[in-house]
């Protein structure tokens, strides 16, 4: 029958030396069943756990330690046991023939070779030791062995890790019963006195040693706890030599145990903050929706912002350096979950950190959503303290109708139109443009941020201005009804659309109609005798038009999507679908004379020597008349895009613009969105003043390079945003929902790309025997999946 007693108790002293304080811990001795397979039932009485003494006062530098003494009833005990304790050490030290204060290194002796029933340890794989028994030669080297999971296999001597001393014929079947028993028979702090006591004197040990030292026997289970203790030991000992299955520890100094029972400090602290951070996670999953914590909760304490700072940037694969990854490892591996970037993502769905539909290119691209304060406050200073520094030079175009066309949810407006006939009859057109140099100057503060934004952003879910949003809406934007300032570019055409006269002038407009494309269309075709003025400018388009192919122009007209969502956030956004077709009457009177602008101002700078971005095409060599047999629309206009050469910019003189068949063109009518229209007024202004311009060629060239780098990122997150949301809104179709589809190509074989003509997005899909480029066919949805970019269409069989 086996019995246990312990007793704990703790004291504290004060040095004589020092005001420390030594803290220590005592053991006492415990009956204790060995375990030995060729007598089970050996009773062995009393083992005894010695004192095991845990402050880190007594880690003195260079290993050498202050004693104290202290006179009370536990002394007597320590001073009893540690006589028990000293001749147990001098026995060991006989049977392993160690003198005091050497360092041992030659222990290992003569390797015991593989036999059956040897119980052995091995290596399973790079994470697992398991227990197992030899049973027959494999071949020349390697062994047959039975491991505790009952799993007969091969292994190489190589992987034997220990052989546990004593054991003879040992039956697999009790494996898990000898590891049973040496689970309780590990206790990491007999290490600790065994490090002390070791160290003092420069001592090296076995395993069997350290049996020995302190369980007082070398019997199997104990030579085995041993090994396990010191292998599996981070703090006290380490391996000094190694000879096939058989190791030799040496105590670490006591500066190196004190440095690292701190990291192992520091390690279980961050465990256990992982261990609560993960607990906050799997909470806030299980919570509904409209509980889930706030995103600004997440970073309210450092040791959490870090954490979920690290999720984030893992997510989208931006993780800032090693720690930074390795901290969202940590949390995916304690959460359950894969180290990938799409586990990152779902999880901080699933919290409430992400909304579902989140747009990972917004915040892979890193862009600004937001003004600081400091620029928000400048903006809202320029609104109510600015002077106009054009004011006595405004000529007063009140008088005029003035339209403002563009999209229903258009924040920013920034052009209109005015137009009249001639008594010669010849057509006179004004392009009102806002004047956003009305409030901000070169340099300025709220113009170097422009500067760094480059243009305003559209996207489905929001609208990032250029410009902080109270000062591009309230000051700079055209408004219906008001008092506006604008830089006018009017321009008189000749019968043939060519431009006869031109002239820039700042303006003062009260816009009359601000229509979307769709009103603006429909006003047209109910051709109203009142809105005469708009029938001249949709002849002026006309007129242009015509013109402009015969200089050679390219038209490139095409459907294009266009989506707005409501509630982004949630997990089921209202999308709002707009199919706009480029030849739509409204959208063409807009381009042209946008398109007559742009020629009318690069003529202006020409004439008058202005630096301006004027932005040239050469004219590709296309023979327009080998695509005429394709339809006119998307079908023609994407074989023709394929053609063209790139743009190109010049700053000095205009480059002739090959596409839109015009001899020179300078965008000029979105100051307000492009910062490069915003140059060309910066400049313009500065001529119609007489003041020394404020950027040369070269300076403006600098200048592009920089708003072009801003551009290309800008379009690319557009450009992915609406696919994202166009693959939504697909996702969401029924499944047998056809729509028709416009081949446009062929790419490979019977793989042809196609127009989905009521969504305006492309797909590709293998179409039947038979059709050809223009052709329309019927398709459904086969695969939809927003977040992977998948997207595909098949053919609906037509009925016979």
């Amino acid at each position: 029958m086996s019995m246990a007693v312990r007793a704990i108790n703790t004291c504290s002293t004060s040095r004589s030396s020092s005001s420390s304080t030594l803290r220590c811990r005592l053991y006492h001795f415990s009956p204790h069943n060995h375990y030995h397979h060729q007598n089970p039932n050996k009773n062995l009485g009393f083992r005894f756990r010695f004192p095991v003494f845990r402050s880190r006062e007594l880690l003195i530098s260079h290993g050498v330690y202050k004693s104290c003494s202290v006179h009370t009833l536990m002394d007597s005990v320590l001073e009893e046991l540690e006589e028990i304790r000293a001749r147990k050490r001098i026995r060991a030290a006989t049977k392993v023939g160690i003198a005091s204060g050497e360092l041992l290194l030659d222990k290992i002796g003569k390797q015991r070779p593989l036999q059956k029933g040897l119980l052995l340890e091995f290596r399973k794989d790079s994470e697992r030791l398991l227990l197992a028994v030899a049973q027959k030669p494999d071949g020349k080297k390697n062994w047959m062995v039975t491991d505790q999971n009952g799993v007969t296999s091969s292994i190489k001597p190589q992987q034997v890790t220990y052989i546990i001393p004593g054991v003879e014929n040992f039956n697999y079947e009790e494996i898990s019963r000898f590891i049973q028993k040496a689970d309780s028979n590990l206790d990491p702090t007999l290490l600790e006195y065994a490090w002390m006591e070791l160290l003092e004197k420069q001592k090296s040990v076995t395993a069997e040693e350290m049996a020995e030292i302190i369980y007082g026997s070398e019997e199997p289970l104990d030579s085995y706890s041993a090994h396990v203790l010191l292998s599996k030991d981070e703090i006290y000992f380490s391996v000094v030599e190694v000879k096939g299955y058989r190791s030799v520890y040496g105590p670490r100094s006591g500066e190196q145990v004190e440095e690292l029972l701190r990291r192992k400090e520091v390690k279980e602290a961050a465990e256990k903050e992982l261990q609560e951070f993960a607990q906050l996670l799997k909470s806030a999953k299980a919570m509904p929706s409209s509980s889930k914590p706030h995103k600004e909760s997440w970073t309210l304490e450092e040791k959490n912002r870090q954490k979920i700072e690290a999720l984030e940037a893992c997510a989208i694969d931006a993780c800032k350096n090693d720690d930074q990854k390795k901290i969202a490892g940590t949390i995916l591996k304690a959460m359950g979950l894969p180290k990938l970037s799409s586990s990152a993502l779902k999880l901080l769905i699933s919290i409430g950190y992400f909304p579902v539909h989140i747009d990972l290119d917004l915040l892979k691209l890193n862009v600004r959503t937001k003004y600081s304060d400091d620029i928000i406050s400048s903006a809202e200073d320029l609104l109510s303290n600015s002077a106009d520094p054009d004011e006595t030079d405004r000529i007063d175009l009140t008088h005029l109708k003035v339209y403002a066309i563009d999209v229903d949810e258009a924040d920013e407006l920034d052009d209109a139109l005015s137009a009249r006939r001639l008594q010669d009859g010849r057509i006179q057109v004004w392009i009102h443009v806002a004047d956003a140099t009305r409030f901000i100057q070169p340099g300025s503060k709220v113009d170097r941020e422009a500067l760094r934004r480059a243009t305003s952003i559209f996207l489905p879910t929001a609208t990032i201005p250029m410009f902080p949003e109270k000062l591009a809406m309230e000051g700079m934007s055209l408004k219906q009804g008001e008092r506006c300032s604008a830089v006018t570019v009017s321009v008189i055409l000749r019968h043939d659309g060519s431009i006869a006269e031109f002239n820039i002038e700042n303006s003062v407009i009260k816009p009359t109609y601000m229509l979307t494309y769709e009103s603006a269309t429909e006003l047209l075709h109910l051709n109203l005798e009142e809105e005469s003025e708009l029938k001249l400018l949709s002849e002026v388009a006309s007129l242009r038009l015509q013109w402009r192919r015969e200089q050679g122009a390219i038209d490139t007209c095409s459907i294009e999507p266009r989506i707005k969502v409501v509630n982004p956030d949630d997990p089921e956004p209202i999308i709002n679908l707009y199919v706009e077709n480029q030849a739509d009457p409204a959208m063409r009177l807009v381009s042209e004379i946008m398109i007559m602008c742009g020629e009318a101002v690069a003529t202006f700078g020409s004439l008058n020597n202005i630096p301006l971005p004027y932005r040239g095409q050469p004219q590709s060599n296309i023979d327009t008349s080998a695509f005429d047999h394709l339809p006119e629309g998307p079908v023609r206009s994407v074989a023709l895009i394929k053609c063209m050469r790139a743009a190109e910019m010049e700053f000095r003189k205009p480059a002739r613009h090959g596409i839109l068949g015009v001899p020179g063109y300078v965008q000029f009518t979105s100051p307000i969105r492009r910062y490069m229209d915003l140059l060309a007024h910066y400049q313009i202004k500065a001529f119609l003043r007489e003041d020394p311009l404020p950027f040369s060629a070269g300076q403006l060239e600098g200048m592009a390079s920089l708003i072009n780098m801003h551009i290309k990122v800008a379009r690319r997150l557009q450009n992915s945003s609406l696919r994202y949301w166009l693959v939504e809104y697909m996702r969401r179709q029924p499944k047998q929902k056809k729509f028709r589809a416009l081949i446009l190509k062929f790419i490979k074989d019977r793989i042809a790309g196609l127009l989905l003509v009521e969504v305006g997005m492309q797909a590709s899909a293998v179409v039947s025997i038979g059709k050809q480029i223009g052709d329309e066919i019927e398709v459904r949805v086969e695969e939809a999946h927003p977040r992977d970019d998948v997207f595909s269409v098949i053919e609906v069989p037509q009925m016979s």
